[in-house]
């Protein structure tokens, strides 16, 4: 049985993920720093822990990989996902809202993939959550765009060096993934799509489940853009 570990998995994709590892026989460990809702999606879920945790801590991060070694020993596989997306003026940042997204959506992924290396005796795999707008961008989002491309070249970074362990980590990016109710969306909100559909958590737990597949290691450092064909569409207004 694979050890698996997903942060922030107590809703949208998160939640996604951890259920598809289930449904494929892991144990998932599923961590959030919501307690109530972690526990409460936890609880309908067989072969899973919920961890209530703020992985921006690095203290935090190391007692919850002692927990981890302590239970199960090694970890097959990491997903991090954790991460918030507070959009704000660029002169309306404040410092502390600066380094709350910068810890919780990059360090988070450094603190993580470091402890959970130190755990993969037998090779492993880690998938981080990037975003397409690590390459695109609306206004007043320099923070979330900073932290993506930040997980952009952290992965291939990650790559190389636990390549030594025979680790693979990869990205993924998302796009437009609902995670509320998918039957309010738009026809036009569809429509935008080449693949004429809005994502779905579940389209980007399959992506993580190929990615972590053993006999898919050939898959390494790369990033893999799941947003329904829209960054490949020339935007003209006329």
């Amino acid at each position: 049985m694979k050890t698996v570990i997903v942060t922030g998995a107590a809703n949208g994709i998160g939640l996604a993920i951890a259920k598809a590892y289930v449904n494929d026989g892991a144990f998932v460990y599923m961590v959030d720093i919501n307690e109530k809702r972690l526990n409460e999606e936890a609880g309908k879920l067989e072969q899973t822990e919920a961890i209530t945790a703020d992985v921006s801590n690095y203290e935090q991060v190391k007692n919850l990989f002692a927990h981890v070694k302590d239970k199960s020993g090694t970890i097959d596989i990491l997903i991090n996902n954790a991460g918030i997306s507070k959009f704000k003026s660029i002169w309306e940042v404040t410092v502390e809202d600066w380094e709350g997204i910068l810890h919780t959506n990059l360090s988070s992924v450094f603190y993580c993939s470091r402890e959970a290396a130190l755990l993969m005796d037998q090779g492993g795999a880690i998938v981080n959550l990037c975003s397409t707008r690590a390459h695109m961008s609306e206004p007043n989002t320099e923070g979330y765009a900073a932290t993506k491309g930040g997980i952009f070249a952290l992965t291939h970074s990650l790559a190389v060096t636990l390549s030594e362990k025979e680790i693979t980590v990869n990205a993924i990016s998302p796009g437009w993934i609902h995670t509320g109710n998918y039957e309010e969306l738009r026809k036009i909100d569809h429509d935008q799509h080449l693949s004429n559909r809005v994502g779905k958590p579940e389209d980007i737990a399959r992506a993580c489940l190929f990615l972590t597949d053993e006999s898919n290691n050939f898959i390494n450092g790369e990033n893999l853009v799941i947003d329904g064909g829209m960054t490949r569409k020339m935007i003209y207004e006329h």
